[in-house]
């Protein structure tokens, strides 16, 4: 999963005709370190999609603009918009990840 660190990149990244997955975390979130645990399978099932991740201590006002309240959350985009997201309190199990997947894409 790429990071993203610069809001231009994130721009760039989102206007994508495919969609795109974003994962927002933060380093100090002890729910993304256990995401981090199982999101490696999810990331292979759906390699056909580009997948990145952003700090969001890092990017804040990326953040606040879509709504992302807790983290980790999953956000996908395609052509510039965000259609669909995946909040914080459902983001808990591989299984409440690939359901949000699977009606997403």
């Amino acid at each position: 999963m790429e990071m993203i660190h610069e809001t231009a990149t994130f721009q760039n990244t989102i206007n994508s005709e495919k969609p795109v997955m974003i994962k927002f975390s933060a380093n100090w979130c002890p729910d993304c370190k256990r995401m981090d645990m199982f999101i490696g399978d999810i990331l292979e099932e759906y390699s056909g999609y580009q997948w990145f991740e952003i700090n969001r201590d890092e990017l804040p006002e990326i953040a606040q603009e879509y709504d992302v309240m807790g983290i980790p959350s999953i956000l996908i985009f395609q052509n510039g918009a965000k259609i669909a997201h995946l909040h914080s309190a459902n983001a808990k199990t591989p299984d409440e990840v690939q359901e949000f997947l699977t009606k997403s894409l």
